[in-house]
């Protein structure tokens, strides 16, 4: 079935109107901003214009884990059901659930397969769905002294693909595991990948991207002076420590989502807790420090693949009107096999943050694919 341009986007137009004070970032912020440090400055700003909203900064000290049983449901089942799988030596966590088709699920920075919560249940039901921990992130292997690319995850995943999976499948992805399935479809060779679906996709690993943007030119020294601060190590201890202390990550998940009733406790445990495995900090530091990696600008004409392209309209870090947005909104009338939806009143992470929106979206595009 040939895929046609199809535009999908609300009555008033493609870009949304300017977001309130309280959502505005502290520093101009045009493409994917992945420093923790940059969204914790980012949350205190914007707190201080949510009157209805106090958080108090949380005393240093060790995180705690929720207890298992005070976990959701769907929380516990991923927690208990994964297994594992090992990629250059290297143990990869990954979920698998469902019969039917393939779809391999990648979450974003600082989440896992359990950032997928929302979405796995009903994905299943028509679909064998897989979902993986990219190294360095959830309960995946966090090496000391590994130098993380964008490129490593991609091979991962291409490589998960062929040992794992062995059949065509469906890549699905939030913001740089967007990015890093971008990567994957451009490099497979072999049919491993039949279609490709990103939520908000990243312009980058990092802040480091280079687009042809003033606002990202002016950044770059206070860009570099985060690296330079972040590769002393008692100053990137300090920072990690607070950055994912409970109340801090609560007030950059809200500033990240557009329905902020999704800031729930599991989604705070989701990225809390494995930030307190041994290598996080060394994975912390190399992802925000390292280089931003291939851009998907130049990668997305090499694909010929079904693309789906689901964006929130209320993302303050890739904004559907900034370089990278306005790119992937361009697609569909430059490229027949890429069709776009913009979701009203949702942030960076559509999947979690309004799952409904993405299903109604998904799930007739993925029925409506060639069969394998």
């Amino acid at each position: 079935m040939a895929m046609g341009p199809v535009t999908v986007l609300p009555a008033s137009s493609l870009s949304p109107p300017p977001p309130p004070p309280s959502q505005l970032p502290l520093v101009p912020t045009p493409h994917h901003v992945s420093s923790p440090l940059l969204l914790f400055a980012q949350s205190k700003a914007s707190s201080r214009h949510r009157h209805h909203l106090r958080f108090r900064i949380a005393s240093r000290g060790p995180s705690v884990a929720a207890p298992l049983e005070q976990r959701s449901r769907d929380l516990k089942e991923i927690y208990e059901c994964c297994g594992a799988w090992t990629w250059n030596g290297f143990k990869i966590n990954y979920f698998v659930k469902g019969k039917g088709p393939p779809l391999l699920l990648v979450h974003g920075f600082g989440a896992s397969v359990a950032h997928w919560r929302r979405n796995i249940g009903v994905l299943s039901e028509s679909y064998t769905v897989y979902a993986i921990d990219l190294l360095g992130f959830g309960d995946s292997d966090k090496p000391t002294g590994f130098s993380y690319t964008m490129e490593a995850w991609a091979q991962l995943i291409l490589d998960f693909l062929d040992e794992v999976i062995k059949e065509p499948v469906i890549l699905i992805g939030n913001s740089v595991g967007s990015l890093a399935c971008v990567i994957a479809a451009s490099e497979s060779a072999r049919g491993l990948v039949r279609g490709l679906v990103l939520l908000n996709c990243a312009g980058g690993m990092n802040n480091k991207a280079i687009v042809d943007d003033w606002r990202i030119k002016l950044l770059f020294p206070l860009l570099w002076l985060v690296d330079f601060l972040l590769k002393q190590r008692g100053i990137a201890s300090a920072i990690f420590e607070r950055v994912k202390q409970k109340e801090n990550l609560k007030n950059i998940l809200l500033s990240v989502y557009g329905n902020k009733e999704s800031v729930d406790e599991d989604l705070i445990e989701i990225i809390r807790r494995p930030a307190d495995d041994v290598g996080a900090l060394d994975a912390f530091v190399s992802i925000v420090t390292g280089p931003p990696g291939p851009s998907p600008i130049s990668l997305m004409p090499k694909i010929s693949l079904p693309v789906l392209i689901l964006w929130g309209d209320r993302d303050p870090f890739t904004p559907i009107d900034g370089p990278v947005g306005k790119y992937f909104s361009s697609l569909p009338s430059q490229l027949p096999n890429v069709s776009l939806y913009l979701l009203e009143g949702v942030g960076h992470c559509p999947h979690d943050d309004k799952p409904d929106l993405v299903h109604e979206k998904l799930l007739p595009w993925l029925a409506n694919l060639p069969p394998i």
